[in-house]
């Protein structure tokens, strides 16, 4: 079996005021450094052998201070990058709830049914997110690797590895600077060990917005 950490970017700069990024690049916090560094030291010692990251700068400043931590050089995949929020893209959430009532309460309701305007649907990422983890277990099985991406392939991710209907999408929680393990099996029994660790963070943790 692979053993998967799956890893949310830490703190961005928009993150605490509940701003829709898609594939927009806001920096890392202040406090989202700091998570990571934390995040980084809590990965150390566990065996980890490649480390992928989306290309967008919250994500892979995130894979490269773990990747300092381990002594590993990430590598970019833009299967890994958040979905395209179109043209929700830079709106806080307020500003979506005003401005596209009812595709924002689908979004929350039936995310399997939203293609976001001029963006990506759910099943465009879910689709990516698979490719993505058939290349992992044909090239790293029996191995361990860690991924750093953002909560909408994350939530894919678990829908992929667990093999549930995208409707169930929100069912999982997804903070910054958390992780999960995954063990992948090329049998497809697939084992979701651990969910949304956030222990490491102490009084730098912070919840993550329901909408995002």
């Amino acid at each position: 079996m692979l053993k998967l950490f799956v890893i949310r970017h830490a703190e961005s700069e928009w993150n605490p005021v509940g701003r829709y990024q898609g594939l927009l690049d806001p920096d890392l916090s202040e406090r989202g450094v700091k998570q990571a560094e934390l995040l980084a030291k809590a990965l150390k010692g566990e065996g980890i052998s490649a480390l992928f990251s989306s290309p967008l700068t919250r994500t892979l400043k995130t894979a490269k201070i773990i990747g300092k931590e381990l002594g590993l050089e990430p590598v970019v995949d833009e299967r890994l990058r958040e979905i395209d929020h179109g043209e929700w893209s830079g709106l806080l959430v307020d500003e979506v709830k005003e401005r596209f009532p009812e595709d924002f309460e689908k979004w929350l309701k039936e995310p399997h049914e939203v293609k976001f305007p001029k963006g990506e649907s759910l099943r465009e990422v879910f689709e990516r997110v698979q490719d993505f983890l058939r290349f992992l277990l044909e090239n790293y099985n029996e191995k361990t690797v860690a991924l750093v991406s953002h909560t909408v392939p994350i939530r894919c991710l678990y829908c992929a590895v667990l093999g549930i209907d995208l409707s169930k999408f929100w069912s999982f929680g997804c903070d910054n600077a958390s992780y999960s393990v995954v063990y992948l099996d090329n049998d497809g029994r697939n084992v979701l060990q651990k969910l949304n660790i956030t222990c490491h963070l102490g009084d730098l943790y912070v919840e993550a917005h329901k909408a995002l």
